[in-house]
């Protein structure tokens, strides 16, 4: 686990406490409403997007997008409909569908799930980026409007991210897009008829400015060659921004 850098005081018998937040209120649950950036919309996903997410899931031939999620890739597309359509009214997880701007089709989905808005936290899951949207600066940028909707939105404190700790590649994405590794929760899952540590990752509001900061440099247009190539990578302007912040903390 990691090292706890919360700030404390000290109450009345000497005994160290988390700081006071007087003016601490429960945070809103996110709205249903889309997101909107230059690559991608995440939008509330619906019946209508059955038929474009199971066409773009067929890119994975072999289903290996499905290995470390709860369910299996599924085998009709009238059982995708299903359970797109039981994932509408569901309001936690809250499903969203991941859209290419550019050919108007959803590609991918994530959630916000584990909804605490007594506690201000909030966890994305769920992700399921086709071949459509993987590696590409659609799907980083779904992560960051979903991120900004969680802090600048709705004030939430604390933003999860949680996944099989032998799921190498979710592990990765974890820290590219600015989460810290806490620890693993051993035997903490059962699924799929098999056990599953659970690794935890997280981003909390006092890291969130930098994190942006980095997000937005990655995103931008002149971050990128006339072959589309990035300038500068994700990762390496996380290690600025964050190095900046502390510099000016």
């Amino acid at each position: 686990m990691t090292t706890s850098t919360m700030c404390f005081t000290e109450n009345q018998f000497g005994q160290p406490v988390g700081v006071p937040l007087p003016d601490w209120t429960p945070r809103r649950l996110p709205p249903p409403t889309a997101m909107y950036g230059r690559y991608c919309g995440v939008e509330p996903i619906t019946p209508a997007h059955a038929d474009q997410l199971f066409d773009a899931n067929n890119d994975d031939v072999e289903g290996r997008n499905f290995t470390y999620l709860f369910v299996d890739k599924p085998a009709s597309l009238e059982e995708y409909r299903e359970w797109v359509t039981k994932m509408s009214v569901s309001k936690d997880p809250m499903m969203h569908a991941i859209v290419n701007l550019d050919t108007g089709a959803a590609v991918g989905v994530a959630s916000f799930m584990r909804i605490d808005p007594n506690f201000g936290v909030i966890e994305v899951g769920n992700i399921n980026f086709s071949p459509r949207l993987q590696r590409t600066r659609a799907a980083t940028e779904a992560m960051f409007l979903m991120m900004r909707r969680a802090f600048d939105e709705l004030g939430y404190r604390r933003y999860e991210w949680k996944c099989d700790s032998l799921n190498a590649p979710s592990r990765a994405a974890a820290q590219r897009y600015g989460f810290t590794f806490e620890g693993i929760f051993r035997k903490a899952v059962v699924y799929k008829n098999r056990s599953r540590d659970t690794a935890w990752f997280s981003i909390v509001d006092s890291e969130w400015p930098q994190v942006k900061s980095a997000f937005e440099h990655w995103l931008d247009p002149e971050n990128f060659d006339a072959q589309g190539r990035q300038r500068e990578s994700l990762a390496t302007l996380m290690a600025r921004h964050r190095t900046a912040g502390k510099t000016a903390g």
